[in-house]
């Protein structure tokens, strides 16, 4: 019959059925390993041996290890010294190079290059930089300085992993501040230039408040990547750490716990629900903290 239109009825199990591959994958790489972590937590589980149950055993041995402390310790001066720098930093980069000028184009993909570049590769490069007998090292006896122990000194070494964890995510942000920076009216500014606003107060006055939520976004997401950080730290300083193992992160503590034929699986389990745990407190303190200063 002409004029008649067909209406398919819809299956309720249809919208599932188009999740439900994306569901798997999250559930096998995601949900499946959290739980399993959380369950070896409580056991004495190894690499070849599937344990038995221990309760709290490996979070009270967690109180009185003193790597555990040191690794803690490590990660929140990582936290201290890397989500400053990556909050401010790329922000007046996105400044710099929001004007559309010739040849800005370069200037955007050169600040961007780091991001792509693998983490293996920095690592590497800023090795060489730093070593004993490296660029940096050259060029300081070059000029009378001496040689100084990057890589040899427990806090000049967890310096420059800081270093090389903001030169490489400075990009990143930079894109998101550009993203928060155009929707930035620039009636703003002209308003505040026309009260004889330079070019500081207008940063701080329009600006500033115009991107918060941006800058509370990259102080989170710089924070869980902070306290979580490995490739930097292990590149420079080792697998053991540096020396005496006293620049181990939260992160690398797990990694060399719970790897290796004898690793302690349960042990190292249970410092990943730590890192987990403090992961989620950070977050939550950066949210609330922003809650408290809106109006």
């Amino acid at each position: 019959m002409a004029g008649v239109t067909r209406v398919r009825r819809q299956l309720p199990t249809s919208p599932w059925l188009f999740a439900a591959p994306g569901l798997l994958v999250v559930g096998a790489f995601v949900l499946y390993p959290f739980v399993s972590t959380v369950v070896n937590s409580f056991t004495d589980r190894r690499t070849l041996i599937p344990g038995r149950f221990v309760g709290l055993a490996n979070f009270r041995e967690l109180i009185h290890d003193d790597m555990f402390w040191t690794g803690l310790r490590n990660s929140c001066l990582y936290i201290v010294g890397v989500v400053p720098a990556l909050v401010v930093l790329p922000l007046l980069l996105a400044l710099l190079v929001q004007k559309n000028i010739p040849g800005i184009t370069f200037f955007r993909s050169a600040f961007y290059t780091p991001v792509v570049a693998s983490i293996v590769v920095v690592g590497l490069i800023w090795v060489w930089l730093l070593d004993e007998r490296g660029l940096v090292n050259s060029l300081l006896e070059t000029v009378g300085i001496g040689r100084v122990g990057f890589l040899s000194d427990q806090w000049l070494l967890l310096l420059s992993a800081m270093a090389v964890t903001v030169w490489k995510g400075l990009g990143y942000y930079m894109i998101i501040y550009l993203a928060a920076l155009a929707d930035v009216p620039r009636e703003l500014h002209e308003a505040a230039a026309v009260d004889g606003a330079g070019a500081v107060r207008r940063f701080l006055t329009v600006t500033v408040p115009a991107v918060r939520s941006t800058m509370v976004l990259v102080a989170a997401l710089s924070s869980v990547a902070a306290f979580k950080t490995f490739s930097e730290v292990y590149l420079l300083a080792g697998p053991d750490g540096g020396p005496a193992g006293e620049d181990t992160t939260l992160v690398m503590l797990v990694q060399q716990t719970g790897t290796g034929l004898t690793g302690r699986v349960g042990y190292a389990s249970a410092l990943s629900v730590v890192v987990f745990v403090v992961t989620v407190a950070l977050m939550l303190l950066v949210l609330r903290a922003d809650r408290r200063e809106r109006p």
